[in-house]
């Protein structure tokens, strides 16, 4: 893939941003562990053209009102409404002038999209991811060394926009608030990194790719809307943070154990074999400690690595099986699955689907269903036709859609 820092800087700029499928690792990678990821051929056209002042102005398909930002003055810009979209162009831009003083340009950004809003596809991440892509680019960003010095590959870009996003610090680029959610690095991993028209293992904290996974031949992926909207802002975001909060102080009383100081639960468990039954024994018999536990070390040390070596074989009965099982974890121990995801799932596996979970942050979004190609189009009307006689509220806002793995973040021909 073409690095950023060989680009000059542009005074126009272009990228499609795909959405993502997590097909699993439900809540593991802020906690270092495993995903099995895809791109879909849904996502974000972002176009920026340079101002001559420090002046952003951005506008989305998606929004009825235009964000403005003045660069140089931004504490008197009016405060964004909680969960309103203009908190990501915010954040996005005020990292950015922190972390490279003095470089960000003014610009004309326009966003269109085919990615359904909160629906567990990352709209939000891919937002962020593709702002800041632009931006770099016109500003000239990836020619300053200390980008070049953190951000040598896509990897590492995946990392630093995730840190945009939570907050964090990434090595000598200094973190900030982000927008409040304390996520990982997924999302924009697979929308900077996956293989075109496959699927690919990663761990986090740090990114590492693990394996390239094909995706099995003469099917597709058919995703239900679930109509119930998975925000990680706003109201939402205390559920989201209560699943990633418990991994951490998973981590922090193993620490204090031990006297150690590992800096995720995934190196954690890592350290010996017996020390994942020692961290049981610290949280057990507390509420959902036990069960959070339980969920990451299934999802992450067992279900992603059999999931992908069941479609390397091309057993998708055993496929199916580990599915299934991620989704009753999501159930049972993150406690992040509402009836209506619940009703998808059960309800494609029963109209014959191959596998079927739901994915993203969880509290609404999204279903995949896997299915194969010449059943797909039928599947798609007997499941939204059987969810729609369930949950009769959702119509208008309910939607299933076909897609198949597509490819990573790429630039787009600027049009005049």
């Amino acid at each position: 893939m073409t690095s950023l820092s060989a680009s000059p800087v542009l005074t126009t700029s272009a990228w499609f941003v795909p959405g993502r499928v997590e097909l699993l690792g439900k809540h593991t990678d802020y906690a270092g562990g495993r995903s099995l990821l895809a791109a879909v051929d849904l996502g974000h056209t972002v176009t920026a053209r340079a101002r001559e002042d420090r002046v952003l102005r951005v506008v989305s398909s998606l929004a009825e009102d235009a964000v403005e930002l003045d660069l140089d003055a931004p504490a008197a810009a009016a405060p964004a409404e909680d969960g309103h979209w203009s908190g990501y162009v915010r954040t996005v831009a005020a990292r950015l002038d922190a972390n490279f003083p003095g470089m960000l340009r003014g610009a004309e950004v326009e966003i269109t999209s085919t990615l359904p809003p909160a629906a567990g596809m990352s709209s939000s991440s891919a937002l962020i991811v593709g702002l800041a892509l632009v931006l770099i680019d016109l500003s000239g960003i990836a020619q300053d060394p200390r980008f070049v010095r953190a951000v040598p590959d896509r990897e590492h870009l995946a990392e630093y926009l995730g840190t945009l996003e939570n907050g964090q610090s990434f090595g000598e680029l200094a973190g900030d608030r982000g927008v409040g959610t304390f996520g990982g690095s997924e999302d924009h991993t697979a929308m900077l990194c996956v293989p075109e028209g496959g699927l690919v293992q990663y761990s986090f904290c740090p990114v590492q790719r693990e394996r390239e996974v094909p995706f099995p031949e003469g099917h597709c992926l058919v995703i239900a809307v679930s109509g119930v909207e998975a925000h990680k802002t706003g109201a939402a975001r205390e559920d989201y943070n209560r699943i990633s909060l418990a991994a951490a102080e998973i981590l922090r009383r193993w620490n204090l154990d031990r006297a150690r100081m590992d800096p995720t639960l995934a190196a954690a468990v890592a350290t010996a074999p017996t020390s994942a039954a020692a961290i049981a024994g610290l949280v057990a018999g507390e509420d959902y400690l036990p069960g959070r536990l339980e969920q990451f070390l299934a999802e992450s040390e067992r279900l992603v690595p059999a999931a992908a070596v069941a479609l390397e074989d091309g057993d998708l009965e055993e496929l199916g099986r580990l599915v299934d099982e991620s989704q009753a974890a999501a159930e049972q121990h993150l406690g992040n699955q509402v009836p209506e995801t619940i009703a998808l799932q059960r309800t494609a596996r029963s109209l014959g689907a191959v596998a079927a979970s739901a994915f993203g942050a969880g509290f609404g979004g999204s279903v995949w269903a896997l299915v194969p190609d010449a059943q797909a189009d039928a599947f798609a009307r007997d499941w939204e036709a059987a969810y729609l006689a369930a949950f009769p509220q959702h119509r208008g806002a309910a939607r299933v859609l076909r897609t198949r793995p597509g490819r990573a973040a790429h630039r787009r021909e600027v049009t005049a």
